[in-house]
């Protein structure tokens, strides 16, 4: 099992709780990058969005591809997953950034190709929005452009979206045959186009079985065009205490809705943006991505019994969320990761 975490680029997590004592600043940012290596995490995913989602549209937010540059220079090991949302990004324009980025790291930068889905900061910074089904149709071209420029010069393209003509991208990034794409989606178009394109498969927070259920289905989908195996991830929000009680009570916390909370002013548009195989609560929307159901809440022996059934069901990565960030990540380590591995080690 690997081990990531969402980068709080939008000052936390929490659509509830209006300070999680982790400003979207680049000290703050820095600092926790710095500290996960030391720690053991494998991965950081920056996301991607111009206004900020969890705590307002007013509040702040940090960029995604300028602060994942920034952090390829302080760092050694961690892996840079960097959302891209192929409607704010000409496809070439973004394969030469994330090469040069990629140098930088030393190989270290890897792409979560999102749909957009929030028509309001689409609006906001004069991108076109397009209806589901048409913005995967823009996504399978555009990924075809970025896998071309990347792996041939004098690659030329020309679909119903996007034309590149005699195209040459130099430096290749370091990573061979390319830096790993991963994607995310539930819908039928979604996963589809992620079996043919991609390479790892991203789900929203579930249960290990359900999740075991959705990573056969990706599997025989994948087997259908003949193509090597993906890997697989899931986000998960993580709560370990001393007590179940104690992680309880802070579970009930984090989920009291407040209605006039900014974070949760968009839940309607968000919904209208997507497609999921199940409505979400508002309860559920007050922690992204559907982190609590995941079911990383308890005591460091039924959290880690809980990655362990992850494990069993074909997970290679968990991206994790806590609140505050640098603290909760402090106690994962110790209370999970670290015996984990000395127990895998014979320790």
């Amino acid at each position: 099992m690997r081990y990531g975490y969402w980068m709080p680029v939008f000052g936390g997590w929490l659509r509830n709780v209006a300070d999680e004592n982790m400003e979207a600043t680049w000290p703050y940012i820095k600092r926790l990058a710095q500290r996960s290596e030391e720690l053991g995490y494998d991965v950081t995913l920056l996301a991607e969005l111009h206004l900020n989602d969890i705590k307002g549209p007013e509040a702040p937010s940090l960029d995604a591809w300028s602060t994942a540059a920034a952090l390829a220079a302080v760092t050694s090991k961690l892996e840079l997953m960097v959302a891209v949302r192929p409607t704010f990004h000409l496809p070439a324009l973004l394969a030469k950034q994330a090469a040069n980025i990629d140098h930088i790291s030393g190989g270290r930068v890897t792409l979560n190709v999102v749909s957009s889905w929030w028509a309001e900061e689409a609006r906001k910074y004069g991108v076109q929005f397009e209806q589901h089904d048409d913005r995967y149709a823009r996504t399978a071209e555009w990924l075809e452009v970025v896998d071309g420029v990347w792996k041939q010069d004098r690659f030329s393209y020309a679909g119903k979206y996007y034309r590149v003509d005699d195209n040459i991208l130099q430096p290749k990034p370091v990573s061979r045959p390319r830096p790993t794409i991963y994607a995310g989606g539930e819908s039928e178009a979604a996963k589809e186009l992620i079996a043919r394109r991609c390479d790892a498969y991203l789900m929203h927070g579930d249960s290990p079985e359900r999740v075991g259920e959705k990573i056969a289905d990706m599997k025989r989908r994948r087997e259908k065009y003949g193509l090597p195996p993906m890997s697989f991830g899931v986000a998960g929000y993580a709560i370990v205490r001393d007590t179940a009680e104690e992680a309880e009570a802070e579970r009930r916390r984090i989920i009291d809705v407040k209605q006039n909370a900014a974070g949760n002013q968009n839940y309607e548009q968000w919904l209208a943006g997507t497609q999921l195989e199940k409505r979400v609560s508002l309860e559920d929307y007050s922690v992204s991505n559907r982190g609590l159901q995941s079911g990383l809440v308890g005591t460091a022996e039924q959290v880690a019994g809980k990655v362990a059934e992850f494990e069993a069901a074909g997970v290679d990565l968990l991206l994790l969320q806590s609140s505050p960030q640098l603290e909760e990540m402090e106690r994962f380590a110790e209370e999970i990761i670290r015996p984990r591995a000395r127990a895998a080690a014979g320790i």
